[in-house]
C-alpha cells in the first residue's frame, strides 16, 4: 500500500515534536530528571484540564504551592517551548510558495485581471515606494542574545529541510540544535535593565544586516520579473527601501534627546559604510576585466584620473598592480573613499552615497558599451540594487514629536520677539494662530537668536531642529525625510514645527528651500472623521502649499491605529480609518497633490495588526499610488524577518500587493449603490459598537478592574522598551486610564487571554444591523468587500485566541467582589460576538477556512494554561507583600514574557 503523500502540516508536526524532545534532553541534563517529569506531570493536568478529563482545578493545585525556584523553572520551560514552536512554524511558513502570478507582473498575487501593457506597468513600477518602518515600541520582550540564538535554530532548521542533506546531516544538525537549546536555557530571557534607544538602534540595525544580504536577490528577481514583461528596471530603481523610528520618536519619551537622535543617526551611517565598502571588496576580487582583452570608455579614464589626483597613495600603491585592469583599479579608489568616510576623513570621502552610485554607473557605462553586459546586470547590478536602497543610512530616520511640544517652543519664541505686539500665542485661538504660522512661514526669518534662554523641553525640541539639520546636510534625504507631528488635530499643529524648521534654515520658502516634509499623525476617532478638512485646511495655506510644491508636490499622512482602538474600539477604529483614507485620497486630489499613506500599525489586532498583504487588499480605491509606509514593530519584526527566507517571502509579498493594488485598484468595483448601501450598514454596526466599547470603558468599576485582573502595572519592571508605558513617564495607573500607552492596554488584555481591544463591540455591531434586517447585506459584504472581510478574519483570529475559562481564574483571585462587573460585561459581548461572526461567516466553526492555524492554537492551550496559572499565583503573592523579592518578580515576568512568546501578541 502506498504511503500517503506527507504534507507541510506534518512536516511541522514532525519539527516541533523533535524540538520539544531536544528541549526534554536539556531539561533532563541541566536541571535533573525530577524536573523533566514535574514539567510532563504539569503538561498532563493541562491536556487533561482542556479535555475535560480531570478536576477543573487539578491544575491551580498542582502549582499553587510551588517554590519560586520551581516556578522560574517551570515558566522558563514552557516559554522555552513556545520559542521552539514559534521556529519551526516561521521555518515551514517560509517554505510555503510564494504567488507568482500572472506573466509580466513581479510578486503579485492572484487573481488578477489581465496583465498591463508594458507603458502602464513601467509607470506604476516607477512609482513604487515600500517603506517598512522599524520602531522600538516595548512590543518585543527578548533580548538580543535570545533572539540571535533562535534566528541560528531557524537556520539550522533550513538546513536540514534541504532534501540535498543525507541521515548524517540530520544527525549532525539535530546536534547542533541541542547545542543552541543548552545554551538558551543557560540565557537570561530577562534585561538587567532597561534598553536605551541606542540599544534598540543597535536592534534594528542587526535586522537590517539580514535584509540587506535579501535585498540583492529580491530586488534582482523583481528586475526579471519586469523584463518578462518588457519592463525595463535599472539599478538606479528603488521600489523598496527602509525606515526607523529608533532615535528620533521623541513623543512620550524623554530619553530620546536631540544627542541620542545624532548618535544613533551616526551608527546607522556606519553601518551603512561597512555595508557599501564590504560590497566593494567583493566587486574588487570579481571585476578582473582587463584591457588586454576588452576596452573601456573614456568616462572610465577620467574617473581613474581623477582618483590618482585624489587618492594618489591608492594610485601609487595599486596602480601599477592593477594597471591593464582598469575597473579593479576604479573599484578600490572608491573603496578608499568609503573607508574615509568611515575614519572621518572628509576632504578624501564620499559625502553621499549617490556619489559612490555615479562612479559605479560609470563603470556600468563602460561594460555595457565593451561587451560586458553580462556583468554589468550581474555582479555589478547586485551592488548596486542594494546600495540604492540602502545607501549610507541603511535606513531613513522619521523624527515624531508631540503638536502641544510645537506650540509651546513658538509661543516661547514669538511671545519675546521685539514684535510680538497683541495677544499671547497661547490666547490665539485655531484659525487666528494657522493665520499668524502661515504668515511666519511665509516670511522665512528667524523667531528668535539661536542661543535665546528656554527651560530645558523646550530648549531640547529646538535643538532637534539643528540635528536634523546636520544630517540632512551630510547625507540628504536619505538621513531624514519626514518629520511627523503626533496627536494633530487641525492644520495648525502642523504649521508650528514647519516654522521651526525654517528657524534652522531646512525651510526657507522666499529662497525655494523645502528639506524636510511635515505629517500630521491623526490618531483619535474625531481627528480621523475630520481628516478631509484638516488636510484640505493644510493644502489651501499658501504658504504651506508652496512648501509641498517645493517637496515635489507629495504629501505624507500618518493614520494611528491604537489610539483610535484605545478609545473607540476596533470596529470604530477600522471603518474611521477607512472613511478617512477615502477623504484624503479625495481632497489631496483636488489640491493636485500625491497622497503617501503611512499605517502606524501594531502587533495585535487591537493596534491594527493582521497580514499585511491583505490589510493592503482592502484599502479603498485609489488610495495607493505607489507608495505606502507601515510600521514594523515587536514579535512582527521577530516573525517577519527572523530568517533571510522569511523577509525574502514577506517583502516580495508585501511589493506584490502595493503593485496589484496600485494597477487594478485604481477605480470603484462596487456600484456606488450597492457601496452605499453597504456604507450604511457598516456605520451602524461601528456606531453600536462603540456605544458598547465605551459602555465597558466607561463602567464605574473598569479601572479598578483592569488593574487588578492584568498585570499591567507590573509590566514596568520587564525592561522591555526604552519608552515608559505612560505618556507621562508615571508608574502606577493609579485611577486613570487616560495617559497609559494603547501598547500597555492591550498587553494586559492579552496577558489574561480577554483580548477586548480585538474583538470588544463587534457583536453589539453586527447584532444592530441584523435586528434592523441587514443580515443579508452582512453576509454579501463578506463575500464581496476587502475591507469588511479583512476586518472580519482578524476579528476571527483574536476570538480563537481568547478565552474567559482562564481569564476567570485572574478574576476570582485578584479582583475584589465589588469590582467582578465588567467580567460579566465582557462575557456576555463575547458570546455575542461569536454568535454574530459565525452567522456572518456561515459557518459553525472560526477559522473554519484556517483550520492549520486553528490546530495551532489548540495546541498551544496545553502548554499556555500552567503560565497562566502560575502568573496568577505569582500575582496573588506579589499584591500581599509591600516589598517584592527580586526573585518573585524575575517568576512573575518570566510568565509575562511566556505568555507573550505563546501567543506571539505582546501589543
Amino acid at each position: 500500500m502506498t504511503p500517503p503523500e506527507r504534507t507541510e502540516a506534518d512536516g511541522l508536526r514532525d519539527d516541533i515534536r523533535r524540538l520539544g524532545a531536544q528541549l526534554g534532553d536539556t531539561l533532563r541534563r541541566q536541571e535533573g530528571p525530577g524536573f523533566l517529569d514535574l514539567v510532563e506531570e504539569v503538561r498532563a493536568a493541562s491536556k487533561a484540564l482542556r479535555a475535560g478529563d480531570g478536576p477543573t482545578d487539578g491544575l491551580r493545585r498542582r502549582l499553587a504551592d510551588v517554590d519560586l525556584p520551581t516556578a522560574i523553572r517551570l515558566a522558563r520551560a514552557f516559554s522555552s517551548y513556545f520559542h521552539l514552536a514559534n521556529l519551526a512554524e516561521q521555518v515551514h511558513r517560509e517554505g510555503a510558495s510564494v504567488p507568482s502570478g500572472p506573466p509580466g507582473l513581479p510578486f503579485v498575487p492572484p487573481p488578477v485581471p489581465a496583465p498591463p501593457a508594458p507603458d502602464e506597468l513601467a509607470a506604476a513600477v516607477g512609482r513604487l515606494d515600500v517603506r517598512p518602518v522599524f520602531t522600538a515600541h516595548p512590543t518585543e520582550a527578548s533580548r538580543r542574545s535570545v533572539t540571535y540564538k533562535r534566528r541560528q535554530v531557524a537556520e539550522l532548521l533550513v538546513a536540514r529541510a534541504d532534501p540535498r542533506a543525507s541521515e548524517a546531516d540530520a544527525a549532525r544538525i539535530d546536534r547542533q540544535i541541542s547545542e543552541v537549546i543548552e545554551l538558551l536555557w543557560q540565557t537570561d530571557e530577562l534585561r538587567r535593565r532597561r534598553p536605551t534607544p541606542v540599544d534598540e538602534a543597535s536592534g534594528v540595525l542587526d535586522v537590517l544586516d539580514e535584509v540587506a544580504e535579501v535585498l540583492g536577490p529580491l530586488l534582482e528577481a523583481f528586475a526579471e520579473r519586469l523584463g518578462a514583461g518588457d519592463v525595463e528596471a535599472p539599478p538606479t530603481l528603488r521600489p523598496l527601501r527602509f525606515g526607523t523610528w529608533v532615535g528620533g520618536d521623541r513623543d512620550g519619551n524623554p530619553n530620546v534627546t536631540p544627542e541620542i537622535t545624532r548618535e544613533v543617526l551616526v551608527r546607522q551611517r556606519r553601518r551603512g559604510l561597512e555595508h557599501a565598502r564590504d560590497a566593494l571588496d567583493v566587486l574588487v576580487r570579481e571585476l578582473s576585466v582587463s584591457d588586454r582583452v576588452v576596452g573601456h570608455d573614456a568616462e572610465l579614464d577620467a574617473l581613474l584620473a581623477r582618483h590618482a589626483e585624489e587618492l594618489p597613495d591608492v594610485h601609487r600603491r595599486l596602480g601599477g598592480l592593477d594597471a591593464e585592469e582598469p575597473y579593479r583599479l576604479a573599484l578600490s579608489g572608491m573603496r578608499a573613499r568609503v573607508v574615509a568616510a568611515l575614519e572621518g576623513e572628509d576632504g578624501r570621502a564620499y559625502a553621499r552615497s549617490g556619489e559612490l552610485v555615479d562612479d559605479l554607473l560609470v563603470l556600468r557605462r563602460s561594460l555595457l558599451a565593451h561587451r560586458g553586459e553580462v556583468i554589468a546586470t550581474g555582479p555589478l547590478d547586485r551592488v548596486l540594487r542594494p546600495l540604492v536602497a540602502l545607501g549610507f543610512t541603511m535606513a531613513t530616520m522619521d523624527i515624531r514629536e508631540d503638536a502641544g511640544v510645537h506650540h509651546a517652543v513658538v509661543g516661547a519664541l514669538l511671545d519675546r520677539r521685539p514684535d510680538g505686539e497683541g495677544p499671547r500665542y497661547a490666547d490665539l485661538d485655531r484659525p487666528a494662530r494657522l493665520a499668524r504660522l502661515g504668515d511666519l512661514l511665509a516670511e522665512g526669518r528667524p523667531l528668535a537668536p539661536p542661543g535665546v534662554d528656554l527651560e530645558p523641553r523646550l530648549a531640547s525640541a529646538r535643538e532637534l531642529f539643528s540635528v536634523i539639520r546636520e544630517a540632512v546636510d551630510r547625507d540628504g534625504p536619505e538621513a531624514i525625510e519626514s518629520y511627523i507631528v503626533s496627536m494633530a488635530d487641525d492644520a495648525d499643529d502642523v504649521l508650528a514645527p514647519a516654522v521651526l524648521a525654517a528657524d534652522v534654515g531646512l525651510v526657507d520658502l522666499p529662497g525655494g528651500v523645502a528639506r524636510l516634509g511635515f505629517v500630521p499623525l491623526l490618531e483619535t476617532v474625531d481627528s480621523l472623521r475630520r481628516a478631509g478638512e484638516v488636510l484640505d485646511r493644510l493644502l489651501s495655506v499658501p504658504a504651506y502649499r508652496h512648501l509641498v510644491a517645493l517637496r515635489g508636490d507629495e504629501q505624507e499622512v500618518m493614520l494611528g491605529y491604537s489610539d483610535s482602538n484605545k478609545v473607540g474600539g476596533t470596529a470604530t477604529s477600522r471603518w474611521e480609518i477607512h472613511r478617512a483614507m477615502r477623504a484624503l485620497r479625495d481632497v489631496a486630489a483636488r489640491h493636485g497633490v500625491r497622497l503617501t499613506l503611512f499605517h502606524g500599525r501594531g502587533g495585535t489586532v487591537g493596534r491594527g495588526g493582521g497580514p499585511t498583504a491583505e490589510a493592503i487588499r482592502s484599502e479603498p480605491y485609489g488610495v495607493l499610488q505607489g507608495a505606502i509606509k507601515i510600521t514594523e514593530q515587536g514579535e512582527v519584526i521577530s516573525d517577519k524577518y527572523a530568517t533571510r527566507g522569511i523577509a525574502d517571502r514577506n517583502l516580495r509579498l508585501t511589493l506584490g500587493a502595493v503593485l496589484t493594488a496600485s494597477l487594478f485598484h485604481t477605480e470603484a468595483t462596487l456600484a456606488p449603490d450597492v457601496l452605499e448601501g453597504w456604507d450604511e450598514v457598516m456605520g451602524m454596526v461601528s456606531g453600536e459598537a462603540h456605544g458598547a466599547y465605551r459602555a465597558l470603558v466607561d463602567h464605574p468599576s473598569l479601572v479598578p478592574y483592569f488593574l487588578a485582573a492584568t498585570p499591567v502595572d507590573e509590566l514596568g519592571a520587564l525592561n522591555i522598551g526604552s519608552r515608559p508605558a505612560r505618556r507621562g513617564g508615571g508608574g502606577a495607573a493609579g485611577a486613570d486610564l487616560s495617559d497609559l500607552r494603547a501598547i500597555p492596554w492591550v498587553f494586559g488584555w492579552t496577558q489574561t487571554r480577554q483580548n477586548v481591544p480585538g474583538w470588544f463591540g463587534v457583536g453589539s455591531g453586527l447584532a444592530a444591523a441584523r435586528a434592523a434586517g441587514h443580515g443579508d447585506a452582512l453576509a454579501a459584504m463578506a463575500r464581496g468587500w476587502p475591507f469588511f472581510a479583512d476586518v472580519l478574519s482578524n476579528v476571527e483570529m483574536v476570538l480563537v485566541k481568547t478565552d474567559l475559562a482562564i481569564a476567570e481564574q485572574y478574576v476570582d483571585r485578584l479582583v475584589p467582589e465589588a469590582h467582578r462587573g465588567p467580567f460579566e460585561v465582557i462575557r456576555a459581548e463575547l458570546d455575542r460576538t461569536r454568535a454574530e461572526v459565525l452567522a456572518t461567516l456561515g459557518t459553525d466553526v472560526l477559522l473554519e477556512r484556517q483550520p492549520g492555524l486553528r490546530r495551532t492554537l489548540e495546541v498551544r492551550d496545553t502548554y499556555l494554561d500552567p503560565l497562566h496559572v502560575l502568573q496568577v499565583e505569582l500575582l496573588a503573592r506579589l499584591r500581599d507583600v509591600e516589598e517584592p523579592t527580586p526573585t518573585l518578580q524575575r517568576a512573575l515576568l518570566l510568565t509575562i514574557n511566556g505568555i507573550a512568546n505563546g501567543l506571539r501578541n505582546t501589543g
